[in-house]
């Protein structure tokens, strides 16, 4: 078995603090043990949140990321404090969820990424937002992201 290289990281194993917002975050990455082999990664975000650039009232989203690598994964604490550093952030429903997917793909360059932002209601409408870089890999197995359509009390 394959010890992933963590030299350089600067968050992994010490305290860090939430970033004040998505531009003072930082994205951390680490080699890809297995970049011969094209398989999916997935992070499920259930609690996302940001600000309603308009309103500043908050706004959830439960996000699902899927990602082929290549040379590179993203650090999964430095994901979580960048998807925290939205908190206090304004921004529209569609900025946050093709933001976030764009960023990774500029700091991963994976084979293939998508990004679901499945958001709750903001005026009575549900909006969700999905955003891909392209086809993904022949032959990979792509299970579906499992949020089911926004259907309220039901």
């Amino acid at each position: 078995m394959t010890k992933t290289d963590t030299t350089g990281l600067t968050q992994l194993g010490s305290e860090t603090a939430l970033p004040v917002d998505p531009e003072s975050a930082v994205l951390e990455r680490v080699p890809n043990s297995q970049k011969g082999n094209d398989y999916l990664v997935r992070f499920t975000a259930p609690e996302f949140t940001s600000l309603c650039p308009m309103t500043g009232q908050p706004d959830f989203a439960h996000l699902v990321i899927d990602y082929v690598p290549n040379r590179w994964l993203v650090e999964s604490k430095s994901l979580k404090l960048y998807l925290g550093s939205f908190r206090n952030h304004g921004a529209f429903h569609e900025d946050c969820t093709v933001g976030i997917g764009k960023k990774l793909v500029n700091v991963l360059k994976p084979k293939w990424l998508r990004i679901g932002g499945y958001w709750y209601p903001r005026g009575g409408i549900p909006i969700d937002v999905f955003w891909q870089t392209g086809k993904p890999p022949q032959d990979l197995w792509l299970p579906d992201q499992g949020v089911p359509t926004y259907r309220g009390r039901g």
